[in-house]
């Protein structure tokens, strides 16, 4: 596993294991197994004119009960991040990251030459804060999934006076608040929405930055006039639609959770199973690495997460993401 790499690629898997891709049983994904109902025929839509995003900013705009001149919409949350942390570099030197989390977050701070500090959340969560710096949380977390109530460390950054970015890539998986409501409270506030998560759609690359309208100018500014297809304005404008989804798929998910729990805790393989409310779950094993996890799981053709590439984790730690039964079943009788 090289330093980047993130789970879900099934057809590299499958090549190292030799079989055929659809044979693959991937819990390495943290990508929602529920898709909304799509009502919409690609055939159709006019390709030949430019975009316009206003219907899929007003879309994203109701969802999250902003205005749409809050949001600024990319090609994908990652893009988003690049972009944030890009912008902000020129005014800022100083970045606090609570580890650990997505690893985008430190290599794009490197490359736009932050100085770094790392705050390990699950052991001192409540460290000093240098003033003046980027914090970036995410809330539920990744790998592990916990959603943490903010106030105090909001309180914290404030007095701080630090630029806040808040990624809520997984949010919508939960009935849990959103940092939205400090908008209007605090003006370096920038909240992160990746559309793909619970939308079921990794292969569609929307993402939203939100912001107070001012800083979203700022950023409108330098970007280009076009970063998102037709094909994938239009897909999510038609998940999106779909009012049934939400509710039918936090509930399937919260259920099918709970089984996989159910699982783990029989298992005397697992030291610890760290709570979450997102999709996926994170467990420290006991007595082997997480290749050798890994592997007892091959011959069933199963594919899980290995975490030791996360700050502070090391290679006991696993993420198994929450899919349909039939697939977690497959874990049963190694476990």
């Amino acid at each position: 596993m090289t330093k980047h790499q993130h789970g879900g690629d099934t057809t590299y898997f499958s090549k190292q294991i030799g079989c055929k891709i659809d044979e693959v049983i991937d819990l390495s994904s943290n990508i929602n197994f529920i898709r909304p109902q799509i009502s919409i025929d690609f055939n159709t839509l006019d390709i030949a004119s430019y975009p316009n995003y206003n219907n899929l900013a007003n879309a994203i705009a109701s969802l999250y009960k902003v205005s749409d001149k809050k949001i600024e919409l990319f090609n994908g949350a990652t893009t988003a991040i690049y972009t944030l942390f890009r912008e902000l570099s020129l005014k800022l030197k100083h970045c606090t990251l609570y580890a650990p989390l997505y690893l985008e977050y430190e290599k794009s701070a490197k490359l736009n030459g932050y100085t770094i500090k790392y705050i390990n959340r699950f052991e001192n969560i409540y460290q000093e804060v240098q003033e003046n710096s980027f914090v970036v949380f995410v809330n539920p977390s990744t790998p592990d999934g916990q959603y943490y109530d903010i106030k105090k460390l909001m309180n914290i950054w404030i007095e701080k006076n630090c630029t806040i970015l808040i990624d809520e890539s997984f949010l919508d998986f939960t009935p849990c608040q959103s940092a939205i409501n400090y908008l209007e409270s605090y003006n370096k506030l920038y909240i992160l929405k990746s559309m793909t998560k619970f939308y079921s759609s990794a292969g569609i690359r929307i993402g939203a930055l939100i912001s107070q309208e001012k800083n979203i100018k700022a950023i409108q500014e330098k970007e280009p006039l076009w970063k998102i297809s037709q094909f994938d304005s239009h897909y999510l404008q038609s998940a999106l639609a779909d009012k049934t989804f939400p509710k039918i798929s936090k509930e399937i998910n919260g259920k099918n959770k709970k089984y996989l729990i159910s699982l783990l805790q029989k298992s005397s393989l697992i030291e610890k199973i760290y709570p979450s409310d997102a999709n996926f779950i994170m467990i420290k094993l006991r007595g082997l690495t997480a290749t050798e996890f890994q592997n007892k799981l091959i011959e069933h053709k199963i594919m899980i997460r290995n975490c030791s590439n996360f700050k502070f984790l090391d290679d006991s730690f696993v993420r198994i993401a929450v899919k349909d039964t039939n697939k977690l079943k497959a874990l049963e009788d190694i476990l």
